[in-house]
């Protein structure tokens, strides 16, 4: 069997990147590369020019023009944050190359942090992998699937209507050569003809070709102004399939990661995000080398998401 070159590339190893950001210092100036690549400039005024402060614990830039103070973390992910940097970059590295997953258990034996705050960086994370992705459309030729999130719960209703179930759809876009290329994953309402058109409006690119399954409801793409090919399957299941292996291919990395890595969370509140995640190392599974630097400049540009409003599971990505 030839070797897979996605599975064998040599990536960022953990000695490797220990050299790159075992200090605090090294963190520091990571961080402000990433939110300066071409220098600082100041949020308020645009000057490119500032003093250095002293005395706090991470850096402060005081413009030179019109005096504003700007704290390196500040308007980051990482602001307000009582961790070291270190311990955040750590966090990035093994979250951005775990291919299956990494519950926030793990990472609290793995960061030696307690629980609420390995949740806390997890899900801070996660987020920021789900706001990054949601600007990218899928293109050209696409598989589709209807897949649900959890399964019966003991004494409830059986089948499409239990209430542990969540509806989500899984895409995936092909090369021209047949191979998938990108991934997109996310909770709909329901499997209605409006809940799926809505998804392809903000996930799809007009024009685009969605091959689907005979259900009824993926018809709503036309109304999103993409081209659809359904296929009655009839008695056979899509898996069976070669018109949707790469969609199930997708969709059996999921089950994996989720019942390797995950054994339980709240998949009507924190779904989307778990999904996001899982599609966000997918789409980037060419670069394993440049997938944390990738997560830090999306962490340093989205902006500060706070407890409160992460456990509100706010609908942003």
């Amino acid at each position: 069997m030839p070797m897979n070159r996605v599975q064998f590339q040599t990536g960022l190893s953990l000695p490797d990147f220990l050299a790159q950001f075992g200090t605090e210092a090294q963190c520091e100036n990571a961080v402000e590369q990433a939110r300066w690549p071409e220098g600082f400039r100041c949020p308020d005024c645009g000057h490119a020019h500032a003093y250095i402060l002293k005395g706090s614990k991470h850096k402060t830039f005081q413009c030179r023009a019109c005096r504003k103070q700007t704290a390196l973390i500040a308007g980051t992910l990482f602001q307000g944050t009582h961790l070291e940097l270190t311990l955040w970059f750590l966090a990035i590295y093994l979250i951005s190359q775990a291919k299956t997953g990494l519950s926030a258990l793990a990472l609290k034996r793995l960061l030696g942090v307690s629980y609420p705050t390995a949740w806390l960086l997890q899900h801070k994370l996660m987020q920021a992998m789900c706001e990054r992705d949601s600007a990218y459309t899928l293109v050209g030729d696409i598989q589709v699937d209807d897949v649900y999130l959890g399964g019966e719960l003991t004494g409830g209703t059986a089948g499409r209507g239990s209430e542990n179930k969540v509806p989500f759809v899984a895409a995936v876009s092909l090369t021209p050569e047949g191979y998938p290329q990108y991934a997109k994953m996310a909770p709909v309402p329901g499997f209605t003809r409006k809940a799926i058109a809505n998804w392809a409006a903000s996930d799809l690119t007009p024009g685009c070709r969605v091959t689907s399954d005979g259900l009824g409801c993926f018809a709503g793409v036309t109304d999103a102004g993409c081209q659809h090919s359904p296929i009655v399957v009839g008695a056979l299941k899509p898996r069976d399939l070669p018109q949707f292996a790469w969609v199930n291919t997708v969709l059996g990395n999921l089950k994996t990661s989720f019942g390797g890595a995950y054994h339980a969370f709240d998949f009507a509140k924190y779904g989307k995000r778990y999904l996001s995640t899982l599609a966000y190392r997918f789409n980037r599974r060419f670069d394993l080398d440049t997938i944390q630097n990738r997560l830090l400049v999306a962490a340093v540009t989205i902006g500060p998401r706070p407890q409160r409003w992460l456990r509100a599971a706010e609908e942003s990505c």
